[in-house]
């Protein structure tokens, strides 16, 4: 899983995020530094509330939580996720790779005429580091 720093930054470069089934996210600056919760049927669930896109929450574990505004969440996406958004910005026909060197990863994706090159200690972060780079790129 990617950190919530990176998440943050992701978000705060553009990262869209349309809430499904399993995706996690964090709340940070509430008290849940270090928790992870996911959108679930049973105890996460993604809603409308006076016309905002929330998470409401049901059972024990969240009990102090009624509900949060999308817009205060920091979806921690998924490597898979991280991916198909890079291979999606980058455009058809960008060549994407993933190598593991020694001690991490590098992802090599084509932008236009660009090579952007992003190392990580996982893939995840590898991927995320391309999509924030990808994201913060002048158009």
């Amino acid at each position: 899983m990617i950190t919530i720093e990176l998440a943050q930054q992701l978000k705060q470069a553009g990262l869209v995020w349309r809430p499904v089934e399993r995706d996690s996210f964090a709340i940070p600056d509430r008290g849940f530094d270090g928790q992870v919760f996911v959108v679930s049927q049973f105890t996460a669930l993604v809603g409308q509330l006076s016309g905002q896109p929330v998470i409401t929450f049901h059972g024990s574990s969240e009990w102090a939580l009624d509900h949060l505004l999308i817009a205060d969440a920091v979806w921690m996406p998924s490597e898979t996720q991280l991916r198909e958004s890079v291979e999606r910005l980058a455009g058809e026909g960008s060549d994407l790779s993933l190598t593991r060197h020694n001690g991490g990863y590098q992802c090599r994706v084509t932008v236009g005429s660009r090579m952007i090159e992003a190392y990580a200690a996982s893939a995840e972060d590898a991927y995320g580091r391309a999509l924030l780079l990808i994201l913060r790129a002048p158009s």
